[in-house]
């Protein structure tokens, strides 16, 4: 049981670090397109989603290579790249690319929260068996990722509506460390809630 939870725990940690490849790789083309070859960020945005899409992709494949199963939380956000990157490219309009960030963030936050009001934890079916927490704590755990999805939204929706296509990308990427720090700070609320395997009883 403790090998295979090691072998998720690498298969996760790497899908992870190519979810944050394929961030960088846009960002990168953005930053390549604008400020090398001189694109308007209009033309830039729309030119990089097609990396965007290429590594959503890419990370979707990993995912189930990796691990044999697609779990909720990546395949519902890999599934909003996709599409909304492609409608993005489709249209050749980046407005459909920032919107994807306040729908995805408003859409998870109303699952969340919805399930709280029917008594359940619905953060604890989106993770999948990532943990073993308490009801308490799951309960917690969904109230608190919950909020903070509706906060993205709310923060994505009033900075793409306000500020240069510059301005957003250089958002995007403080968004994922940001999300890195939250996920970080969770780590205590976690080991608090979390209900430890039952050690094999010894031979007397």
């Amino acid at each position: 049981m403790a090998e295979a939870k090691t072998e998720s725990k690498k298969a996760s940690n790497l899908r992870q670090a190519i979810d944050f490849g394929a961030l960088a790789a846009f960002m990168a083309t953005y930053v390549f397109l604008r400020f090398v070859q001189k694109l308007d960020g209009r033309e830039a945005l729309v030119q990089a989603t097609w990396v965007l899409v290429g590594a959503s992709a890419i990370a979707l494949i990993a995912g189930w290579l990796l691990e044999k199963r697609l779990a909720p939380l990546p395949l519902f956000s890999g599934l909003f790249a996709l599409v909304f990157g492609t409608l993005t490219i489709f249209f050749h309009d980046p407005n459909l690319l920032k919107i994807k960030i306040t729908i995805q963030n408003l859409a998870l936050s109303a699952i969340l929260l919805g399930s709280l009001y029917f008594n359940k934890a619905a953060f604890k079916y989106l993770l999948g068996s990532a943990f073993n927490l308490t009801d308490a704590g799951w309960r917690g755990l969904t109230l608190r990722y919950g909020l903070f999805f509706l906060v993205v939204a709310i923060v994505n929706e009033t900075i793409w509506r306000t500020q240069s296509d510059d301005f957003w990308v250089a958002f995007r990427g403080g968004l994922w460390l940001a999300s890195a720090a939250f996920g970080i700070w969770q780590v205590f609320f976690i080991m608090k809630h979390l209900i430890k395997d039952e050690e094999p009883e010894q031979d007397s």
